[in-house]
C-alpha cells in the first residue's frame, strides 16, 4: 500500500488542478494580448513607420501654406496696411511629431494620408493615415507643429490685469502667431487705451483674448451696415438684435427685413463680408 495516498482531502491533490489553472490564466492572456496588439501606432524604429512618416511629409507638400493674404489670421489688420507698413513676410516652419512607439500597425497594403475635417496646418495640428486595403484597416494621426513667425504686438513692460495700456507699453516684434488659438494684435489702435484681462509679461505677444472686449452698441439700437465683397462696399442702415460685442458676430435686421451677422468694428458699426 502506498505510505502516502493521495485522497481528495490532502494537499498534495490541488497541485496539478491549481497547475492547470494558472496555465489557462496564462493561455488567455496572452490570447487578449496577442489580439490587442497590432492595430494602432508604429514603431518610430521600423520601415514601415519611415514610409508613414514619407506620406505624411507628401502630403505637407502638397497643401498651401499660411501666408499674410489670409484673412483672419492676424486681427484686425487688412492688406493695405500690411503693404503701407512693409511688414516683414510671415515665415513658416513645420514639424513633426512622433507615433506613440509602444503601439504596433498590422501589415497594409495601401495607406492614404489625409487632413482630417476641420484641421488646419496652424500651431498644432494632425495629419490622418488610414489603412485602405489590407487585413485590418485601421486609422491613426500623426502629430504636426506649424509655427508661423510674424510681425505683432508685444508687451515692454509688465502689465496687471486691469491696467490700462498706453502706447509706450507695447512694441511691434516677431512671434509665433499660431502659438495660440487667440489672433495676435498687430496694431497699436487695438489695444491702447484697453485694459488687459490676465498678467503679462515683457516680451510676451498681446492677443484678442489679453484685453476686455468692446460693445460698441445695444441691442436695439440703430446701426450701419458696411456690406463688402471684392471690390465694391455698399452701406445700409439696420437694427442690430443683440448687442455688438467685439470679436462677437451681431445680427442685425436690414431695412428690408432680412436678418444678416455682421461683425461689430465701431460705434453702431457693422460690417459683413460677403
Amino acid at each position: 500500500m502506498d505510505p502516502n495516498p493521495v485522497t481528495a482531502n490532502s494537499p498534495h491533490a490541488c497541485r496539478p488542478l491549481g497547475l492547470a489553472r494558472a496555465w489557462a490564466q496564462l493561455a488567455l492572456t496572452l490570447v487578449f494580448c496577442l489580439a490587442g496588439a497590432p492595430f494602432a501606432q508604429a514603431d518610430p524604429g521600423n520601415a514601415s513607420t519611415l514610409g508613414l512618416q514619407a506620406q505624411v511629409e507628401s502630403l505637407l507638400k502638397q497643401q498651401p501654406l499660411p501666408h499674410q493674404a489670409e484673412p483672419g489670421r492676424e486681427g484686425p489688420a487688412d492688406t493695405q496696411h500690411r503693404q503701407a507698413d512693409k511688414t516683414p513676410p510671415w515665415r513658416v516652419e513645420v514639424s513633426l511629431g512622433q507615433l506613440d512607439p509602444r503601439i504596433r500597425l498590422a501589415p497594409c497594403d495601401r495607406v492614404k494620408a489625409y487632413l482630417p475635417g476641420g484641421a488646419q496646418l496652424w500651431g498644432r495640428t494632425r495629419v490622418g493615415l488610414r489603412c485602405e486595403q489590407g487585413p485590418v484597416r485601421w486609422n491613426v494621426f500623426w502629430p504636426v507643429q506649424v509655427k508661423v513667425w510674424g510681425q505683432a504686438l508685444v508687451a515692454t513692460v509688465p502689465l496687471r490685469p486691469g491696467s490700462i495700456v498706453s502706447a509706450s507699453d507695447v512694441a511691434r516684434a516677431e512671434v509665433d502667431l499660431a502659438a495660440s488659438d487667440s489672433p495676435a494684435l498687430v496694431r497699436p489702435t487695438d489695444i491702447v487705451g484697453r485694459a488687459v484681462q490676465r498678467s503679462i509679461s515683457p516680451g510676451q505677444s498681446l492677443r484678442q483674448a489679453d484685453v476686455r472686449s468692446r460693445r460698441w452698441f445695444a441691442a436695439g439700437d440703430p446701426v450701419r451696415l458696411n456690406v463688402k465683397g471684392p471690390g465694391f462696399m455698399v452701406a445700409a442702415e439696420g437694427v442690430a438684435l443683440a448687442p455688438g460685442d467685439e470679436g462677437r458676430c451681431a445680427r442685425v435686421r436690414t431695412e428690408q427685413g432680412r436678418v444678416v451677422c455682421g461683425q461689430p468694428v465701431g460705434e453702431r458699426l457693422v460690417e459683413v463680408t460677403l
